[in-house]
């Protein structure tokens, strides 16, 4: 673990009611730790606005990345400012994606807390832009921003509430086009104007930003989802304490790596998943 002091703040680093504002962001790491260390530091670069800690968070990777990650924040290869703080935790097992994230509940005590993939790069201080939004916006108490590949294509993640026929449509649009194509594009709002903020119904679990409050009183992910839609799960749950937003204003890079319908054993993974959560909250469509 590496920490650095935190020197007194400025009158432009408090919120509105005068109190500190304080953030956390956790990474959760399965192999490849070199792409989450260069993750991690665009996070400490371009936060450092209010103080920050940054969780890293290894699922007991076999190949050594807890490791590299530990030695990453002692040695001082992950560089931090006053006011920042790394912490690395490694797990002894591989809990999945949402277990993994809740590694960190107990220990939080910022006022808005990120969620963050491994591939996504940071290139300006969204995280404390965000995190004003949402204070400013009471009734908000989730948000995502507008993400983009590398190579400048926007990704389309804001979606609405899942139903098996839109995850079906999902599945088949690049294969099949036509209506299940026009069914994915509902799903992902593509129908709507997604250049100014907007409620969303399922906010993606690369990137999302939550008042910590909030993400502690629902309990964080909920365990049982190994992967695949615990954030839509942890989406309507957030839901039943305020609304969940799209910010497009705010950018970041995703790599996007997965794709489960090469892969029978992720694919399997994705039904049992999908069959929870629609035990869980039903087969009927959202409000958005």
């Amino acid at each position: 673990m590496t920490s650095s002091r935190w020197s007194e703040p400025s009158a432009n680093d408090k919120t509105k009611g005068g109190t500190q504002m304080e953030l956390s962001a956790c990474i959760v790491v399965y192999n490849g730790a070199g792409e989450a260390i260069r993750a991690a530091q665009t996070v400490l670069d371009c936060t450092r606005r209010y103080p920050l800690t940054l969780y890293l968070v290894d699922n007991a990777s076999p190949d050594g990345s807890g490791q590299q990650l530990t030695a990453a924040a002692k040695d001082g290869t992950l560089r931090t400012v006053p006011g920042q703080t790394v912490q690395v935790l490694c797990r002894l097992e591989n809990g999945g994606f949402g277990t993994g994230h809740n590694t960190v509940l107990s220990l939080l005590h910022s006022r808005v807390h990120f969620i963050l993939n491994p591939d996504v790069i940071i290139h300006d201080d969204i995280l404390p832009q965000m995190a004003q939004w949402l204070l400013d916006h009471p009734g908000v108490v989730m948000a995502t921003p507008q993400l983009y590949f590398p190579d400048g294509r926007i990704q389309n993640l804001p979606r609405r509430k899942p139903t098996p026929w839109l995850l079906l449509a999902r599945q088949l649009a690049p294969r099949f086009g036509g209506v299940m194509q026009k069914a994915d594009e509902h799903y992902t709002m593509q129908d709507e104007d997604l250049t100014i903020p907007r409620p969303i119904e399922f906010c993606t679990g690369s990137f999302a930003a939550i008042r910590t409050d909030v993400f502690k009183t629902i309990g964080g992910f909920d365990p049982e989802y190994f992967m695949y839609v615990e954030d839509a799960d942890l989406t309507q749950r957030a839901l039943r304490q305020g609304l969940v937003y799209l910010l497009p204003q705010f950018t970041a890079t995703h790599a996007w790596h997965r794709d489960p319908m090469r892969d029978a054993g992720k694919f399997k993974m994705q039904l049992k998943s999908m069959g929870r959560y629609f035990k869980k909250w039903g087969i009927g469509k959202g409000n958005v």
